[in-house]
């Protein structure tokens, strides 16, 4: 007899399950309870969720941040900033403006609640699976239908259970937990996948701790990572003044997952991510000694109150290294009251740290690019090749207590080595709060009028997909291709977020500087991209997606792609489509001319593709692995065909 005992995961999907069965494989729809946007992203979803035409939201709770893009260098920048705040005041949105901090943390500590679910227009917003919640990352316009009510739709994950056991030792902290992980794993091991952790070592770990853990299952490729909301969710939650907020959720006794994997936390080391990804992983004191340029303390994968403090303590009355910038970046304005309001930010200051605005900063590319070919250590989530701003970039991932003994001695250096005590934190029961400027939405929106500058274009129209393709091969990439390389972030291009025409200008532009104009050659024609295993990893960024479509690609032919890119392809009318024999990526060359013909025929009788390189006389099997509904979405021309499409 089968079991009907439920883990975590299980219990949070059948109590938001729309439609479908929860068998893996299949296609499920959830219901979603609260959405999460940040202004990198969040402005394609306004635009998108104003083109539905609706008066308000339809979530219990949506809320948009700006985080990533603070630099007002121009006009850009504070024009979507704006916009974004007009939006929310118009359709009843909680807006967080610049200076709040990034989304992950500040979200957890005012609208996270156990047992909800959470979409969120960033790959990170897994984060919140700390809490108990069921959290993802999607692309926008997926984000913007969970606005406007609608389920969402992912295929039903397999459920890996981490049993965690033992007590996390002296110098090493959870960014070491999630560094395992991804040393064992790498950056697609957990694709197709939640990752629920559980056993007696939960016990040891604080809502935050839980927080850098599932802030970088993004980075396994997981679905999304689960916590119980146990006791230190519920402490979690009392200091932040939201007791009422708290239910305890937790695995059945019987519980069962579709695999199993176990860390002793009493056994871990200080680990390291080596350029440039964040799977490269190795113990600290295998590179220690190299010099450093920079060590950099923030960002959402290490956003507590605790991760600062203990880079304060372990600096405190020394001096860093003359040769190292130390960046601070506070995760949000209540994180700077508490370091202020305890003493850590003079310790800082005063060991030479470099302080900067709450925010994303350096993690997206926005300022603090490092000096050319010289190692930086941060505390990052990702490390991808030229993300920090620097083309030659040599970042290395790792936890505050590494990040701050290397900055002063000016050398990766294993934290254990220093000649100092442990210091002790304990997460303070009456933190500062109210510091924070959350704008609550309006009860009715009234005569609000949305404030667009001119650098907001309007959403650029794809026609639907043709019976026939065929163009050239115009790029070919190796394996684990990001979407940071896809179309990369930083100070140059994010300021065009809300301008297609303008953002594609920089499409693959750290792979091939021209394939902008060449792909322009083609664009009516259309183009083709062949891709490694993972293409698409990292980032939600739809404009990854859109910004090649405008550029007149048509398909991207790859061994296998990450779960949000994929669908982000998908939602904007790109085919992508998977190589039967891995091995026939091999066979093509860039400039070849491809040519899939029966297009729609074999997609609406989900049949194989067949595809002819007619440069070479070849011909090669494809797969498309794409449900009924994507398939009708790729047909359509991508889902805002779809919605037009219902609508008449």
């Amino acid at each position: 007899m089968k079991s009907t005992a439920k883990n975590v995961s299980q219990k949070l999907i059948s109590s938001h399950l729309f439609s479908g069965k929860m068998q893996q494989g299949e296609e499920i729809a959830l219901k979603i309870d609260q959405t999460l946007t940040q202004d990198a992203t969040g402005t394609l979803v306004m635009l998108e969720f104003e083109a539905m035409g609706l008066p308000r939201v339809k979530t219990e709770l949506s809320a948009q941040y700006v985080d990533h893009n603070l630099l007002q260098t121009d006009f850009k920048n504070p024009d979507d900033h704006l916009f974004l705040r007009s939006v929310c005041k118009k359709f009843g949105v909680w807006f967080s403006g610049p200076g709040n901090g990034v989304s992950h943390p500040v979200h957890m500590e005012r609208f996270g609640m156990p047992g909800k679910t959470l979409l969120g227009s960033d790959s990170h917003t897994c984060a919140a699976g700390s809490l108990g919640m069921l959290a993802i990352g999607a692309g926008g316009i997926e984000v913007a239908q969970a606005m406007a009510g609608e389920p969402f739709y992912m295929r039903m994950p397999k459920i890996l259970g981490v049993r965690l056991t033992g007590k996390l030792p002296k110098w090493v902290s959870a960014k070491d937990v999630i560094l395992e992980m991804l040393r064992r794993r790498d950056v697609n091991g957990g694709v197709g996948k939640i990752i629920e952790y559980c056993g007696p070592g939960l016990k040891h770990l604080t809502a935050m701790d839980r927080h850098v853990i599932a802030n970088m299952g993004a980075e396994l490729g997981a679905t999304a990572t689960v916590f119980p909301s146990d006791f230190q969710v519920k402490r979690f939650l009392e200091a932040q003044g939201r007791a009422k907020a708290w239910r305890e959720l937790k695995a059945d006794k019987y519980a069962e997952y579709a695999e199993y994997d176990e860390i002793n936390l009493s056994e871990l080391e200080p680990l390291i991510a080596c350029p440039s990804s964040p799977g490269n992983v190795v113990p600290v004191s295998k590179v220690a000694g190299r010099e450093i340029y920079q060590a950099m303390v923030g960002s959402s994968a290490n956003p507590g109150l605790r991760d600062f403090a203990m880079a304060a303590m372990i600096v405190s009355d020394r001096q860093v290294h003359e040769r190292v910038s130390f960046d601070i970046n506070p995760t949000s304005r209540q994180v700077l009251a508490n370091l202020t309001k305890r003493g850590y930010l003079g310790k800082l200051i005063q060991a030479g740290a470099r302080i900067h605005q709450s925010g994303c900063n350096g993690c997206i590319g926005m300022g603090q690019a490092p000096a050319t070919g010289r190692i930086s250590l941060r505390t990052v989530p990702r490390n991808f090749p030229g993300r920090s701003g620097t083309k030659e970039d040599q970042v290395y991932l790792c936890s505050p207590e590494t990040a701050a003994a290397s900055a002063l001695t000016g050398e990766i250096t294993d934290p254990r080595t220093l000649e100092m005590e442990y210091p002790p934190f304990r997460e303070p029961r009456n933190p500062r709060l109210k510091t924070l400027t959350l704008v609550a939405p309006a009860k009715s929106n009234g005569k609000a009028r949305l404030e667009k500058g001119p650098n907001i274009k309007p959403l650029p129209k794809f026609k639907a997909l043709p019976d026939k393709l065929e163009g050239p091969v115009l790029l070919k990439t190796g394996d684990n291709i990001s979407t940071d390389e896809i179309l990369p972030a930083g100070t140059r291009v994010l300021p065009f977020r809300s301008n297609i025409p303008e953002i594609s200008k920089f499409v693959f532009a750290q792979i091939d500087e021209n394939y902008s104009k060449r792909a322009l050659k083609h664009r009516k024609s259309g183009s083709f991209v062949v891709g490694g295993e993972n293409y698409g990893q990292g980032s939600s960024r739809e404009h990854a997606a859109i910004a090649p479509r405008y550029l007149g690609l048509k398909a991207v032919v790859a061994k296998s792609f990450a779960r949000i890119h994929r669908q982000n392809l998908v939602n904007f009318g790109v085919l992508p489509l998977i190589f039967q024999d891995p091995d026939d990526w091999q066979k093509i060359k860039i400039n070849d001319k491809l040519q899939i013909s029966g297009l729609r025929k074999a997609l609406k009788h989900d049949a194989a593709i067949e595809m002819k390189n007619l440069t070479k006389k070849q011909s090669y099997t494809l797969q498309h692995a794409m449900t009924r509904r994507q398939r009708e979405t790729v047909l359509a021309g991508g889902l805002i065909n779809v919605m037009k499409n219902k609508k008449e």
